[in-house]
């Protein structure tokens, strides 16, 4: 349910409530799950850019491609992370970019990664996007996460499985 989650309002309030935003980028964003029996979530760090957090495989979508394939596509630039399935498209939110202000349509996935994927590792990222180069450290987290992603990415890991919810901070305020 919306609203449900303090983080909820923060993320899902826009200036105008209740318009959708106008000529929206179209993204993609990935929990990629390894399962084991604490489910773990894979996510990684900019080396060169560390002010930019703790993010999940996240990207536009190249015009006439499927959403499915951009998830996949962007998985495998960012963290060169191949033999990932999709196992559904869990919902999709309208927010500006928290920086730029710019509408931004985001669809998030649940995908699973192989149970012998590497723990960690570092990967340089490919493909034309303004990521192309730089490096990045990849690592599977155990889920709950202890804190928030950057930009609130997980916010809707509760969708998989409500216990997979990042945990509260006491004082914790909405970015």
């Amino acid at each position: 349910m919306i609203g449900s989650h303090p983080r909820e309002t923060a993320v899902l309030s826009l200036p105008n409530s209740g318009t959708v935003l106008p000529n929206p980028r179209i993204r993609v964003a990935a929990y990629v799950i390894r399962p084991r029996p604490q489910p773990e979530l894979l996510i990684f760090e900019h080396i060169d850019v560390p002010e930019a957090g703790q993010q999940v495989p996240a990207g536009g979508v190249n015009s006439n491609e499927d959403l499915p394939k951009a998830v996949l596509r962007e998985v495998l630039e960012e963290t060169g992370l191949a033999g990932v399935t999709v196992v559904q498209a869990l919902t999709t939110e309208d927010r500006p970019h928290p920086e730029t202000g710019q509408p931004r349509r985001t669809t998030y996935f649940h995908l699973l990664a192989p149970t012998d994927t590497a723990d960690d590792w570092i990967h340089r990222a490919g493909g034309t996007g303004s990521d192309a180069g730089m490096r990045f450290a990849c690592r599977f987290q155990p889920l709950p996460l202890p804190r928030p992603l950057t930009d609130d990415q997980d916010i809707w890991l509760r969708l998989i499985d409500p216990a997979l919810a990042t945990r509260p901070q006491s004082g914790l305020h909405p970015r």
